[in-house]
């Protein structure tokens, strides 16, 4: 059986694609989709993507839907619910941390490419706002929980670093200076902002309802973040060190969302063009280093797909965790840090854990979908995930 992770194409009744993709803005943790749960985010992104592909709701095969931070249980079901499915189609959530949206936009992908369904609504939510607190268990019944902000990710023999001290550990293992990191950060706000400004996200977004209105728009791009106030803030994780408030994400609330069907079934849909699934794959590295995850996952990438040639990928979204995660891993790729994320990323935008590699997917089909590109060009969605591992998926256009 051929599958989507192999170097071979699957027939058109098999090869998977994407036929719709919207996000919710994003908003800053408490701010303004803070009063909005983790279903009520992703219910009218669900819709949304529906309504954009003409897929009839009762022919969704499963809901596939990554989340990081949440209370548990099953949100994929909850907000297909929520969002008005029929009660007989099912839901599945994925965690794999920050990887979780672009990770079920995979599995939904192989899905399609072995033949187990045609249909699958795949995505990601995170709602930090509205997470529950985290409580140890006391050993004894008389004790007091105890707080804690997130879950282990590798034993401590290891080494299982705060995210910014992990990045701090990359800044210096791989001489990423402050300079370089507030420049990309600066960056990332200008060209978010310009791409407001611009219209590039009104197709892909969908409006959030809440108490205070329609929310529209992303909350945290910065036009008035200059040079000079990102070297004013002081180091966040380390004396001495070079990661601050400024050049990493904020915390973030936000979903999204895509049909994944096969080629066959999206030609009988219309005659659009779609974005392609190509292939898949993550790698594990230090913890200790997380950030650099990407650069093992896309080497393995290269090593199946010999005919691919970063140099000519039309679109690179890499996940903005970190200024220096990214630049350490683009220069260990020997990709120029200005051929990625042209509309800003998480830095500018923010990361919604359980979304963001979703939300990337979502990026790649307004650039190579909804923009003119030819057919068969290329996109690339990266992300470093706490633990240490590194997830990267190719994608192109087809029509």
């Amino acid at each position: 059986m051929v599958t989507a992770g192999s170097p071979s194409c699957p027939p058109d009744d098999r090869r998977p694609v994407v036929v719709a993709a919207r996000r919710t803005p994003v908003g800053r943790a408490g701010g303004a989709l803070a009063g909005v749960r983790a279903e009520d985010l992703l219910a009218p992104v669900l819709r949304a993507v529906l309504a954009d592909s003409g897929v009839d709701p009762a022919d969704v095969d499963d809901v596939v839907i990554g989340n990081a931070a949440g209370g548990g249980g099953n949100v994929a079901r909850l907000a297909a619910l929520t969002a008005g499915l029929p009660v007989h189609v099912p839901g599945v959530t994925v965690d794999r941390q920050c990887g979780s949206g672009l990770e079920a936009v995979v599995q939904a992908a192989r899905l399609v490419a072995a033949g187990a369904g045609d249909c699958y609504l795949a995505g990601g939510v995170e709602s930090v706002s509205t997470a529950p607190w985290r409580a140890e268990r006391p050993s004894r019944p008389t004790g007091v929980p105890r707080f804690y902000g997130r879950a282990r990710f590798s034993p401590e023999s290891i080494g299982d670093p705060e995210m910014g001290e992990a990045a701090e550990n990359v800044a210096r293992e791989f001489g990423i200076g402050r300079e370089r990191q507030d420049a990309f950060a600066l960056r990332s706000h200008r060209r978010a902002t310009a791409a407001i400004a611009a219209g590039r996200f009104a197709a892909e977004t969908v409006a959030v309802p809440t108490r205070g209105g329609l929310v529209e728009v992303d909350e945290c791009p910065r036009a008035d973040t200059t040079a000079r106030a990102l070297a004013a803030l002081r180091p966040a994780f380390a004396d001495g060190g070079t990661v601050t408030a400024g050049n990493s994400c904020p915390l973030n609330d936000g979903a999204s969302a895509m049909l994944v069907t096969s080629l066959a079934t999206a030609r009988r849909l219309g005659p659009g063009a779609v974005l392609g699934f190509v292939d898949g794959t993550s790698a594990g590295v230090d913890p200790n280093l997380l950030g650099i995850g990407p650069v093992a996952s896309t080497g393995r990438l290269l090593a199946r797909r010999p005919e691919l040639d970063l140099a000519t990928v039309a679109a690179i979204e890499f996940n903005e965790a970190f200024a220096a995660q990214v630049l350490a891993s683009l220069d260990q790729l020997a990709i120029e840090e200005e051929r990625v994320n042209r509309d800003g990323g998480a830095i500018a935008l923010g990361h919604p854990f359980g979304a963001s590699g979703a939300i990337l997917v979502t990026r790649l089909f307004t650039r190579l979908v909804r923009e003119d590109h030819p057919s068969g060009a290329r996109g690339l969605a990266m992300l470093g995930i706490a633990g240490g591992l590194g997830l990267t998926a190719l994608f192109e256009r087809i029509g």
